[in-house]
C-alpha cells in the first residue's frame, strides 16, 4: 500500500473486503464488546499478547479501518483515533508531559487550544509556554530547556495562515532530544503531510477538512514510530510498570509504539473520548473524496483572495495565496497543492457594520467549524478565539476586525457575489 498514489490510499488502506465477508464498503461495527472465545483468549487480550478486540471504548473495526486509511495518507508508523479534536490534542500533551514538564507551544493556534492552555493543563500540573519564538527556530532552540518535553504548532494557522518552518523546527527540537509536533487540521495530508518534514506526531480535528462534511466530531493522533528521543530519564512514564501488563511497561510490549499504545492505555481508556462506529464510518465515506474537496475548496479561495484584494472594504487578506503573504517562500516549497480553502481578511467598518456585514450574508453559513462542503464565515475575534486575553490576541496577530472564510464547494462567482451584496448592505462600499 505504501508503493500507491495517495488518490489510491484514500479509496483503498486500511481496509480489506476478505475480511468483512467481501463487503465494499467497511460495515459499521455497531458493538459495545466483543466475546471471547475462552478464558485464554481474554487473557491474551488483556495483556496485549494477541491483537483483538475487547470493548470498543479501546477499539473497534470500523474506527481502526478509519484511522488506519489516515496513517496511510500521512505516512505515519502509528495512530489512534479518539472522540474529537481537543481530545487528540489534549491526550498527546498529556502522555508527553504525564510526570510535569514544559510544552513550547505556538501562539498562532485555534482559541479552544489557547484556552486549554492557560486552565486545563495548569491544572493538570503541565506548564504550557506560548511562544512566538516559533517563527524563528535559532530563537526557539535557546527556550528549550531540560524541562521541555514537547513542541505544539499548528502547520497552517487558525484562523490567519500562518505558516511555519516544521523542518527547521524539529530540527532544533531534536538536537535537545524534543519530539514536535503538528496540528495539521487546515492542512490536511492532501496540502502538507508534517511527518515528512521531521515532525514526531500530528494531531486531527478530523471533524474539518479531513472528512468535510460537518457531520461528525473526531480527532486522530499519529506518529513516525521513532521511540528514540523518549528516554527513561526524560520520559520515565514509558517505563513504569503497569499492574494489567503483568508488571510490564509501555515500552516492554511495544518498542516501535509505546507513545500511542501508552495514550490508549491510560487516556483513551480511562478519560475515555472514543470515536463511535458511526462516526468512523462516516469519516471513512469523507476520506474517499478529500483530494477533490479541497482541491476546489483551494481554487475557490483563491478567486475570494483575489476579490477581497481588490475590495474598497477590506483592509488586508490573509491566505498563502494573498500579494503580500508573508510567507510565501515557504508556501511555494512545501505547499504545492495549493494553500487550502481557509483564508482571513481585515473589514474596513465599525462593529455594527461587521454586524450588519454578517447579518446579511445569504450564502455563507455564519458557524464555527472549518473545511466543510459548505462556505462558513465568521467572526474569529468574538467567536473561536474569544478567550483569549488582550495579550493573547496582540500575540498571535489576530486584529479586532478579522472575518475568516471556509470557502466551500459552490461556485466562486456566487459567493464573491454573497460577500458583494452584504458589504453594500452594511454600507461599507
Amino acid at each position: 500500500m505504501s508503493e500507491l498514489a495517495f488518490d489510491t490510499k484514500k479509496i483503498r488502506a486500511g481496509y480489506e473486503p476478505g475480511d468483512n465477508q467481501q463487503a465494499v464498503s467497511p460495515p459499521i461495527y455497531q458493538t459495545a464488546a466483543y466475546d471471547f472465545r475462552d478464558t485464554e483468549h481474554a487473557q491474551n487480550l488483556f495483556t496485549y499478547k494477541e491483537a483483538g478486540y475487547l470493548y470498543t471504548r479501546v477499539g473497534n473495526p470500523t474506527v481502526t479501518y478509519f484511522a488506519e486509511r489516515v496513517k496511510a495518507l500521512d505516512g505515519a508508523k502509528n495512530v489512534v483515533a479518539v472522540g474529537s479534536g481537543m481530545a487528540a490534542i489534549s491526550y498527546t500533551l498529556l502522555n508527553l508531559a504525564a510526570k510535569g514538564g514544559t510544552i513550547l507551544a505556538s501562539p498562532y493556534v485555534y482559541g479552544g487550544t489557547i484556552d486549554a492552555f492557560d486552565r486545563l493543563f495548569p491544572e493538570l500540573g503541565v506548564k504550557i509556554k506560548i511562544t512566538d519564538a516559533v517563527l524563528d527556530p535559532a530563537k526557539l532552540e535557546a527556550e528549550i530547556t531540560d524541562d521541555v518535553k514537547g513542541i505544539y504548532v499548528e502547520s497552517i494557522s487558525n484562523p490567519n495562515a500562518y505558516l511555519l518552518d516544521i523542518d527547521a523546527i524539529s530540527e532544533v527540537a531534536h538536537k535537545h532530544g524534543v519530539p514536535v509536533v503538528v496540528d495539521n487540521t487546515l492542512a490536511t495530508p492532501y496540502l502538507y503531510r508534517p511527518l515528512e518534514h521531521g515532525a514526531d506526531i500530528v494531531v486531527y480535528s478530523a471533524t474539518k477538512s479531513l472528512t468535510g462534511h460537518g457531520n461528525l466530531i473526531a480527532g486522530l493522533i499519529l506518529d513516525n514510530g521513532n521511540m528514540s528521543y523518549y528516554t527513561p530519564e526524560k520520559y520515565p512514564q514509558f517505563y513504569e510498570k503497569i499492574v494489567m501488563l503483568k508488571g510490564k511497561s509501555p515500552a516492554d510490549i511495544f518498542a516501535d509504539n509505546f507513545f500511542i499504545f501508552r495514550l490508549t492505555l491510560v487516556y483513551l481508556n480511562l478519560l475515555g473520548a472514543a470515536l463511535s462506529p458511526q462516526d468512523a464510518y462516516l469519516g471513512i465515506i469523507g476520506l474517499e473524496t478529500l483530494s477533490e474537496r479541497v482541491a476546489k475548496q483551494t481554487r475557490n479561495a483563491e478567486k475570494i483572495v483575489a476579490y477581497l484584494e481588490n475590495s474598497p472594504a477590506v483592509e488586508w487578506v490573509r491566505h498563502p495565496s494573498a500579494k503580500n503573504y508573508k510567507f510565501k517562500a515557504l508556501a511555494d516549497k512545501h505547499l504545492t497543492n495549493g494553500g487550502g480553502g481557509v483564508l482571513s481578511f481585515g473589514i474596513k467598518a465599525t462593529p455594527e457594520q461587521e454586524a450588519t456585514f454578517l447579518n446579511n450574508i445569504k450564502l455563507f453559513h455564519y458557524h464555527v467549524n472549518l473545511g466543510d462542503a459548505r462556505s462558513l464565515i465568521v467572526d474569529s475575534p468574538n467567536t473561536t478565539h474569544s478567550e483569549l486575553n488582550e495579550e493573547e490576541f496582540k500575540l498571535a496577530d489576530i486584529p479586532a476586525n478579522l472575518i475568516r472564510i471556509s470557502s466551500g464547494l459552490e461556485d466562486a462567482d456566487d459567493l464573491i457575489a454573497d460577500l458583494e451584496q452584504a458589504f453594500k448592505a452594511a454600507g461599507i462600499i
